[in-house]
């Protein structure tokens, strides 16, 4: 990447960092998957419950490696052989759950997180229960302000992620959200975090590649 091209997204990201501490929560940036694995790494205690929101970027960084090492009572929705039913437990113990871990549709250079839903057991997350919620975001995540934040999921992330569960909808065939009404739509439950009660609840980790959808 041209080096000025480089700057100009670190700037980027500098006033995201800065907006995000400004309404109470915190922001990281790091490198690459061992720096922010051993960022993590630092603000676990050994044995305390984790748990995770549907996310292919904590996947691709690692993250659920790290919490299936052993170290911690991991409630693991990804275990084989769930049932349905074991899943939904799961679900509802994640809000006794010591750090919960995320990632976000989009975040706005004001410092807010832009989130849909399916059945809003991610979401709900994030507003309350856990001590402590860990968002890891890819720079891909970041926009300008709400409105790109809704056209970001209407264009990107609802479309891929309906692809990728292989939903029966109509963005899963046009690539392109159509406000539909079916009955496998998974963009349910709309959330704006703009800021938080408890200060440093939430902690937003940047990294410096393309992640998720």
């Amino acid at each position: 990447m041209d080096q000025s091209v480089k700057w100009v997204i670190e700037k980027k990201i500098e006033r995201t960092i800065e907006s995000l501490k400004k309404n109470n929560m915190e922001g990281y940036f790091v490198r690459n998957e061992k720096e922010l694995l051993d960022k993590i790494s630092s603000l676990l205690k050994e044995g305390e419950t984790v748990s995770v929101g549907g996310s292919i970027t904590l996947f691709e960084t690692g993250v659920i490696d790290l919490l299936r090492n052993g170290k911690y009572n991991f409630l693991d929705r990804y275990e084989k052989g769930l049932t349905e039913k074991d899943i939904k437990e799961i679900y509802r113990k994640s809000f006794f759950a010591n750090t919960y871990f995320t990632g976000s549709n989009a975040i706005t250079e004001s410092g807010e997180l832009y989130n849909v839903d399916g059945t809003g057991n991610r979401v709900a997350a994030m507003l309350y229960g856990p001590d402590q919620v860990i968002v890891v975001v890819g720079v891909n995540k970041i926009v300008k302000d709400l409105n790109e934040a809704i056209e970001r999921n209407r264009q990107i992330a609802a479309p891929a992620n309906t692809k990728r569960l292989n939903k029966k909808t109509p963005c899963a065939s046009t690539g392109v959200c159509m406000e539909c009404n079916s009955p496998e739509r998974i963009c349910n439950e709309y959330t704006l975090i703009k800021r938080q009660k408890v200060q440093g609840r939430i902690k937003v980790f940047i990294v410096d590649q393309e992640l998720g959808f």
